[in-house]
């Protein structure tokens, strides 16, 4: 009878670990950039990430393909051993800050688990990027990458409804000065998160309920074993 008791105790208590999601592993999803549509009119070689992908909001992100330096045999620009180029993780399209000005993203709550970095233009560029919920800042972090290579961060913000990136400093190495620039623009891609949500009341008050009945039943077998 013990064990029986033990086993209805040990089932209340794991039913609402499972209800309130503690413990669980939620499933990433990985914003590679590469499924973006084509370019349309508003620039020649890159374009402004739509609001609603990823389910996101957007705001002062562009994405291009970094392996471009011609489009229809027409010379835009030559991005070989800049940011834009070094900085692809998964296929050719990365994001970036336009202009090299602050840029956000938002949502309802999320957790932000990591993103790859790499500086555009200028080698030692600064990039903080905040946390926020319901405007008030959780998390502020900042780093430093350069153009070389991309460099995975992970931030781990849980319950964030927003981001701000913000770049500046950095000096552009002579190689690049015949190119372009220098800039604060920095790339982003694998962009990986996880949907949070919120039990409704009434699942939670349950999920309590059965807390309780699992504590009933530890007493009581203590008791028992007295």
């Amino acid at each position: 009878m013990t064990s029986t008791y033990q086993k209805l105790a040990l089932a209340a208590v794991g039913a609402t670990i499972t209800v309130l999601g503690i413990g669980g592993v939620a499933q990433a999803t990985v914003l590679t950039f590469d499924d973006l549509p084509p370019y349309s009119s508003f620039s020649d070689y890159y374009d402004q990430i739509p609001n609603g992908y990823g389910g996101f909001s957007w705001d002062n992100f562009s994405y291009l393909n970094g392996a471009f330096s011609e489009i229809n045999g027409t010379t835009v620009t030559n991005l070989t051993n800049t940011g834009y180029s070094n900085g692809r993780v998964s296929g050719n399209y990365v994001a970036f800050n336009t202009g090299g000005d602050p840029a956000l993203v938002s949502d309802s709550v999320f957790d932000f688990n990591s993103a790859y970095l790499t500086a555009a233009w200028n080698d030692g560029l600064s990039v903080t990027v905040e946390g926020l919920n319901k405007g008030k800042t959780l998390y502020d972090k900042t780093v430093v990458v350069d153009t070389t290579k991309p460099t995975l961060i992970n931030f781990d913000y849980f319950g964030v409804d927003e981001l701000r990136f913000t770049a500046s400093g950095g000096v552009e190495p002579d190689y690049l000065k015949v190119q372009g620039g220098p800039g604060t623009q920095f790339t982003l891609d694998n962009f990986t998160f996880n949907e949070t949500s919120v039990p409704e009341p009434s699942t939670v008050s349950g999920a309590l309920t059965a807390i309780g009945i699992g504590v009933a039943f530890k007493r009581k077998l203590k008791r028992k074993s007295i």
